[in-house]
């Protein structure tokens, strides 16, 4: 059985709306054995824990502890960036999911084991497209789907990684997914989604579905 470890939540994002989502994208995978699913706090990373060494870690929660009353606060220091850039590179899997992304160093070992990061949303949520990118390591994936969003612009190494996503709405267009090898491990980033309604929308579930088949090396389920 492969272990997951999931941390999801933080000041911008509730816990809950994320769990139920990473649930039922998880169900097939833990209907049928092949995986077990923790949720973690971003202390425990901070504490070490990667030495335990699970088969994917799913970080849903930006670097930023008190963004309103303290901004400077931050949980990831330059030593757990190295150790969790170590633990990908002994074979561990990493998905960067949406806040996953966000408020990490630009020129830290975190960020450039991911090859990408957050640079800014727009204050109103909007309707965002997102788009599958044909040929990707993702195997083929369903048509287009969209829903109301906090659509994240990002910075991407495109020339170090593979696109599999990419993202649109009236506020402009931007790489919404990507990964890539890294060391003996692998690395994934996905930017959806903010709302309920985006988190358990059936494309973005099916999506999610085949990153976490893909970071693990299972069949994916809709195969």
């Amino acid at each position: 059985m492969k272990t997951i470890w999931a941390v999801v939540g933080d000041f911008y994002h509730e816990a809950e709306p994320a769990k139920k989502s990473l649930e039922q994208v998880l169900e097939p995978f833990l209907a049928n054995g092949q995986t077990g699913l923790l949720y973690k706090e971003v202390s425990d990373l901070a504490a070490g824990q990667l030495g335990q060494k699970p088969d994917l870690v799913i970080l849903f929660a930006e670097n930023r502890l008190e963004p309103q009353s303290d901004p400077e606060a931050a949980w990831m220091t330059e030593d757990i960036s190295r150790q969790i850039e170590a633990y990908v590179s002994d074979g561990g899997a990493w998905l960067a999911w949406h806040s996953g992304l966000a408020s990490y160093p630009e020129d830290g070992a975190y960020v450039n084991m991911l090859r990408g990061y957050f640079l800014s949303h727009p204050k109103e949520h909007s309707e965002v497209t997102y788009t599958p990118v044909s040929g990707s390591a993702l195997g083929e994936l369903d048509g287009t789907f969209r829903f109301k969003d906090e659509h994240y612009f990002v910075a991407c190494s495109e020339q170090e990684t593979e696109v599999f996503l990419r993202s649109s709405s009236r506020d402009g267009e931007s790489i919404a997914g990507w990964l890539h090898p890294y060391g003996e491990g692998r690395v994934a980033c996905l930017t959806p989604a903010h709302l309920p309604e985006g988190l358990l929308d059936e494309g973005f579930i099916r999506l999610m579905q085949r990153v976490i088949a893909w970071s693990l090396e299972l069949e994916p389920v809709d195969a």
